[in-house]
């Protein structure tokens, strides 16, 4: 009975040491079912370390946070138990039942497969009012706002649409991005380029908050009717306090991801008013002046004189037609140019808009351009107004006489378009580049340029040697080459912290993440493995002094603490100096 005993206490501890042997690699949810406004985690866990990760495709979910890696490794009782882990941050896109296909990962030489999982989306949930959940926080710190200047607007009328991202003051953004973009379907639409984020300080829902404006688009609705304005959403990353504190008493911050949406507008677009409305009226819709400008109003026949029809002011000039120009069958006119002078600010268009006609004159005489006119809808007064060129003669002075028809018919211009016929006597040049060529021809033997070709090769090899020499002694420089790397190294890893300089946040962040770059290059480490105790024990074994280690540990240290405490110009110039040296330092140490 003992020896039975003794043999299945053996079989235990066989069995067991085979069951820890095995490799397991696992999907794990937070949840499997929650709501559209909730964010789902999911994690792949290996206990052994593994090559060629390939997550799922996520389909139904958008992706806004993550990869994210973890590593772990600890000892009980002489065994040694290791887990690595990747983490992924899911918004869904829609409701329904959605399942996340399997991942894959290659350890030792086999491919191993995660079990697919399947999570239901429901509708929006309320979420507890958690002072502590960092996803609550930001639900109730962050709000997108689409400011629209006017609800009912007329026809053609300019109206304009500012986004503003309103933040809590104890929170921040990290970034953000746009996920759905509104597409202004029966509306002419132009989006006013902002070059800086300007942060302001305001109010929402009468608190206090600050905000930044992310977009201002100008909009000119082309239906009558309800027109819906689509809703910008974003996903962004929240910067929210917590219940911990550093050394200096301020709270630490964590990330938490939000995405926000400005809601749809509904716009309610009135027409034009019938009454009074012109026969010839093409849809201008604003403040505007109009002239007929001719560039001579005496000339010769078969010259040429220009005729612009211009239209200026403020309102919608891209989206209309100036008035035709009728003019005497006996003057030849051609295609008109049409120009364009317009700018867009939060006000709408302005500027102005012109058709240039070309008139050449075939014969001698008086010859009218009538009155013509333009008519268009004034926002003021609501009422509609024309305005009228007066007429214009042309005098051609010299010329024949015209025998044929009289002066006075008049035709329109797009039935009377002439082709340019160009000839080739029409402008005579003088020239003024004479083609000489001498008599008696230049040979190239015996001239300064033949010397010179000749003998320079010669002068050349001295110098050659002595560059030759020069490059020898510096290769053989192996302490100074190296510190010349190292230099070079610290300036192409700092280069982004430098340009920062002045901004805190900026400066930190990039002055961080050369640090972490740097040591990926020289330790070939992930970030995920850049613990303190880690970065310590390979540099020492490196035989990096344990000073310049400490220097380094230092600087990560500052990295941390100079986002929550006050930092001046002179201390991140200070950061600057401090960690090029070091990088120098270790770069010409490290083995």
């Amino acid at each position: 009975m003992k020896l039975l005993k003794h043999i299945s206490i053996l079989l235990i501890v066989l069995s067991t040491s085979l069951v820890s042997a095995q490799v397991t690699f696992e999907a794990k949810l937070s949840k499997k079912k929650l709501g559209i406004n909730e964010r789902l985690r999911i994690d792949f866990e290996m206990n052994k370390d593994g090559d060629n990760f390939n997550p799922p495709d996520f389909a139904g979910f958008n992706v806004v946070g993550g990869p994210n890696q973890a590593v772990s490794t600890s000892w009980m009782n002489g065994k040694r138990t290791y887990k690595k882990t990747y983490s992924y941050f899911l918004s869904p896109k829609k409701r329904g039942s959605f399942t996340l296909k399997q991942a894959t990962i290659e350890i030792d030489g086999n491919v191993y497969k995660t079990t697919p999982q399947t999570v239901v989306v429901t509708s929006a949930v309320d979420r507890p009012n958690d002072d502590n959940n960092p996803d609550a926080i930001a639900a109730n710190s962050i709000h997108l706002v689409a400011e629209v200047s006017k609800n009912k607007p007329y026809l053609n009328e300019a109206i304009t649409v500012v986004y503003k991202l309103y933040v809590a003051p104890n929170t921040g953004v990290r970034n953000w991005r746009e996920i759905d973009n509104p597409r202004f379907n029966d509306f002419w639409s132009q989006n006013i380029d902002i070059k800086n984020l300007k942060v302001q300080n305001g109010t929402y829902k009468g608190e206090d908050y600050r905000y930044v404006v992310l977009r201002k688009t100008v909009l000119y609705p082309q239906k009558t009717g309800k027109l819906e304005i689509e809703p910008l959403s974003l996903d962004i990353t929240v910067e929210v306090p917590t219940n911990r504190r550093d050394i200096f008493g301020a709270r630490l911050m964590t990330q938490a991801h939000r995405t926000v949406s400005a809601g749809s507008r509904t716009i309610d677009v009135k027409p034009l008013p019938m009454e009074g409305k012109p026969t010839d009226f093409t849809g201008a819709v604003g403040d505007f002046e109009f002239n007929v400008i001719t560039s001579k109003s005496e000339l010769n026949a078969s010259e040429s004189l220009q005729a612009t029809v211009e239209v200026k002011g403020k309102g919608n000039l891209r989206l209309f037609q100036t008035p035709k120009l009728n003019l005497p069958s006996s003057l030849e006119v051609y295609e008109p140019e049409h120009s364009e002078n317009v700018v867009t600010n939060l006000g709408g268009m302005q500027g102005s808009i012109s058709d240039s006609y070309t008139i050449v004159p075939q014969y001698k005489g008086k010859y009218p351009i009538p009155t013509i006119s333009f008519s268009y809808f004034d926002l003021k007064t609501e009422t509609y107004k024309r305005i009228s060129s007066g007429e214009i003669i042309i005098n051609v002075l010299e010329g024949p006489t015209n025998t044929t028809a009289s002066d006075n018919n008049i035709a329109n211009v797009n039935s009377g378009k002439q082709p340019v016929v160009v000839s080739d006597q029409q402008f005579a040049f003088i020239k003024t580049d004479a083609n000489f060529q001498s008599v008696n021809p230049n040979h190239f033997f015996k001239t300064t340029g033949f010397w010179t070709s000749l003998l320079l090769p010669l002068l050349a090899i001295p110098l050659a040697i002595v560059v030759r020499k020069k490059k020898q002694v510096r290769d053989a420089d192996v302490l100074g080459n190296k510190t010349r790397k190292a230099d070079k190294l610290a300036k192409r890893y700092l280069g982004e912290a430098k340009k920062a300089l002045g901004n805190k946040e900026a400066f930190y962040v990039a002055l961080e993440k050369a640090l972490h770059n740097y040591l990926k290059a020289k330790l070939q480490i992930e970030t995920s493995e850049m613990s303190k105790d880690r970065i310590e024990t390979l540099l020492l074994e490196r035989e990096v002094d344990k000073e310049v280690v400490m220097e380094f540990d230092e600087i990560l240290e500052n990295c941390e603490l100079a986002r929550y405490t006050p930092i001046t110009n002179v201390e991140m110039q200070q950061d600057y100096s401090k960690a090029a040296k070091t990088i120098s330092a270790i770069d010409k140490q490290i083995k």
